[in-house]
């Protein structure tokens, strides 16, 4: 099975170390364009006008719903943020929506957050997995 994991980009070294758990358990994953450069540079977009800029620039949104489309299902690596328990911010409930109306598996690392889109997130059922890959159907 092929996941394409979305979440915040704050994640990235999450996003790294899940790809790997799951790549050893036989899962093909992909993962934020922008990840591989993050991981060798911390600095890397370090202002909102820096991630605006690259987000256009190298057309990252589009580009990650193509690996969406090529993928079987999501997990989205939802932690704490902003003192927000299992956090989904804007760009990452775009993906969330995107892959359920591609009828795509949508699956949450956490319990969907208390946020004010939560009505529908819950309505795009997610399988919530509390932390553990191993609830993630080969």
């Amino acid at each position: 099975m092929t996941i394409t994991i979305c979440g915040s980009m704050q994640f990235h070294k999450e996003m790294g170390d899940v790809r790997e758990k799951l790549q050893a358990k036989g899962f093909t994953v992909y993962v934020p364009g922008e990840l591989d450069d993050l991981e060798h540079n911390e600095s890397y977009m370090s202002t909102d006008e820096e991630r605006i800029t690259a987000k256009i620039e190298y057309d990252f949104i589009r580009e990650h719903f193509h690996r969406i489309e090529q993928a079987d299902a999501i997990l989205i690596l939802n932690y704490e943020k902003k003192h927000i328990p299992g956090y989904i911010g804007g760009n990452t409930f775009l993906e969330m929506g995107y892959a359920f109306g591609l009828g795509k598996k949508v699956y949450l690392l956490n319990p969907v957050p208390d946020m004010d889109y939560k009505t529908e997130m819950h309505a795009i059922q997610p399988i919530i997995i509390d932390g553990d890959l191993e609830k993630i159907d080969h």
